[in-house]
């Protein structure tokens, strides 16, 4: 007893130490703990790959293979150790041949992927810059058609992962979202997603998935970070110092071509063809697009595809032309402002909302800065945008779609 005594007596008498050996421990335990639960992540996932590896294949059938586009700059240098560790065991114990080509610098990706050879399956390991590298890359090829029907496997590795939300289920936990990823691409099931395709008058086209992104609110969302002293405040202050400056755009909408029909009419009217099938027609001329000119005063313009429930079933192809009213107040400006910082595709009850199948974007004289290509600068000019509706398969993940669909209803 008189030991525990002293032993209370000491710790009082050495308080300050004490508290600071205790938060030591405290946050040694906390570290301690979140390895231990990525480590039976990873084991949970790895049992369930190997279930994949072990099932027989015919004689005749080969190893699926698997090329990987691997940016390891991205999520601030951790990349490459965040794959070996999390990914890579996954797709080996599944029997997959994968093939990692390395970036070195920004922009390479796009080369790499006009040179890459064919395969099962393209992996794209990075953020949001890497997987419209790639898919700029792919959709630029001279065979474009033919490997725009590769299967596309998205790992989330960057510090942005805006197509993350479309396909996986996420968490807190990178570990788990990583694993994830990658079992969704063993499990095969994907889903057609939109492109983007935006030229300008002399530049190749660039392509995006989630949208182009252009005004004062993108403008500060690139500035908040210089407020990083100011804690929790530092995105009220970024909106609060900024200028409302108003923005004329102008832009001709597309709304030339008859919108696809969805495909319970396109499969009745192939079955009344068939049966039925019509007299031969002189070849029609093919009219040409008709164009809408519209001037805007916008503070903020997002031209947006699908992509964000990509399961849900519509029967027009169109892109999401969106538009916020240039007399917002100060205080209206920073309600919005952070609500875009969570969720740029998030627009106040007033915006305008148009649907096209393609648009030009046409800056006001004088007018600068940069556009938003998926999380991407890129030097405002005036541009084409065009949709190529579902150009492309991603893996996505059973539980996801589920929980998507479950969203529509």
């Amino acid at each position: 007893m008189a030991r525990v005594v002293k032993v209370f007596r000491t710790l009082r008498n050495h308080w300050k130490k004490s508290t600071f050996a205790v938060c030591v421990l405290s946050y040694g335990g906390y570290w301690l703990y979140g390895k231990h639960c990525d480590s039976v992540l990873r084991r949970e996932a790895c049992l369930l790959a190997r279930e994949y590896g072990q099932q027989q294949i015919a004689p005749q059938e080969r190893l699926r293979k698997a090329t990987v586009i691997l940016n390891p700059a991205a999520c601030n240098g951790k990349a490459n150790n965040l794959f070996e560790k999390n990914a890579a065991p996954i797709l080996h114990l599944a029997g997959v041949q994968i093939t990692v080509v390395k970036t070195d610098y920004e922009g390479q990706a796009k080369k790499l992927i006009e040179l890459m050879e064919e395969t099962d399956m393209l992996i794209v390991a990075g953020g949001d810059g890497t997987l419209q590298e790639v898919i700029t890359g792919l959709l630029r090829r001279p065979d474009q058609d033919v490997f725009s029907k590769t299967p596309i496997g998205f790992i989330p590795l960057g510090s942005h992962n805006s197509l993350s939300p479309s396909l996986h289920l996420l968490s807190d936990n990178k570990v788990k979202d990583i694993t994830s990823a990658a079992l969704s691409i063993l499990k095969g099931e994907t889903v057609p997603l939109d492109v983007l395709q935006i030229k300008g008058e002399k530049e190749q086209p660039v392509f995006a998935l989630m949208g182009l992104r252009w005004g004062a609110f993108r403008d500060v969302a690139s500035k908040i970070s210089k407020y990083w002293y100011l804690g929790p405040l530092k995105t009220n202050a970024a909106h609060w110092f900024s200028t409302l400056r108003v923005r004329m755009l102008s832009f001709l909408k597309h709304a030339g071509k008859a919108p696809r029909p969805n495909l319970i009419h396109r499969i009745i009217r192939r079955l009344k063809n068939y049966w039925n099938p019509p007299a031969e027609e002189l070849p029609k001329v093919e009219e040409p697009e008709k164009w809408e000119e519209q001037q805007l005063s916008t503070l903020e313009l997002f031209v947006q595809t699908h992509n964000k429930n990509p399961v849900e079933r519509r029967i027009n192809d169109s892109l999401r032309i969106s538009a916020e009213p240039h007399n917002l107040t100060v205080g209206e400006f920073i309600t919005a402002g952070n609500k875009k910082a969570a969720d740029p595709t998030v627009f106040t009850e007033n915006a305008t909302e148009l649907e096209a199948g393609a648009c030009w974007l046409q800056l006001p004289e004088g007018a600068s800065g940069f556009y938003n290509i998926d999380n991407e600068e890129y030097e405002a000019m005036p541009v084409e945008v065009r949709l190529l509706p579902r150009k492309l398969r991603f893996f996505i993940s059973a539980e996801r779609r589920e929980q998507l669909l479950s969203q529509i209803q």
